[in-house]
């Protein structure tokens, strides 16, 4: 599972249509609708808030947008609860990492558009649900291969 911290338009359609799969996942594990993902390090963050459902609404929500913005047919439907106007906090370090990890998956592809990524990683612009703090990679991420992980396996310099 993963929920990106990116915005939706960093993604490429495969991984868009990946990601409200499994934002539409997340919101079964939370509402304890699935046995399965139930400890899943992604679903954290949207645990942490007062009305987790409404949270992962608002994600979907911001996903769904972005569908429907380049064409797609999502059907937001599936979303079962209205979204909350509550923002979560992200670190700028954990969207680095994401931008490295995404550009990883799609860098073969489309290299230039990797580089320009890479190149403005401090302005990458987060989902609408999060609000950017300073800090490394978030602590519940997996960390890949090769790629920059939590706090205590980097530099030790905190990401402003």
């Amino acid at each position: 599972m993963r929920l990106w911290s990116l915005h939706p338009r960093y993604l490429d359609r495969a991984r868009l249509v990946a990601l409200w799969r499994e934002g539409l996942l997340a919101q079964a594990v939370l509402a304890g609708s699935t046995k399965g993902y139930t400890k899943h390090p992604q679903l954290e963050r949207f645990r942490a808030q007062p009305d987790p459902l409404s949270a992962v609404a608002s994600y979907l929500e911001a996903v769904w947008r972005e569908a429907d913005r380049r064409g797609y047919r999502f059907d937001r439907g599936k979303i079962m609860r209205s979204p909350s106007a509550r923002t979560i906090s992200v670190t700028r370090g954990q969207l680095r990492y994401e931008m490295e990890l995404l550009c990883g998956k799609i860098g073969s592809r489309d290299p230039a558009a990797c580089e320009a990524a890479r190149g403005r990683a401090g302005d990458v612009e987060p989902h609408p649900l999060f609000e950017v703090v300073p800090g490394e990679a978030e602590r519940w991420e997996r960390r890949s291969a090769g790629l920059p992980g939590p706090p205590g396996e980097s530099s030790g310099q905190e990401e402003e």
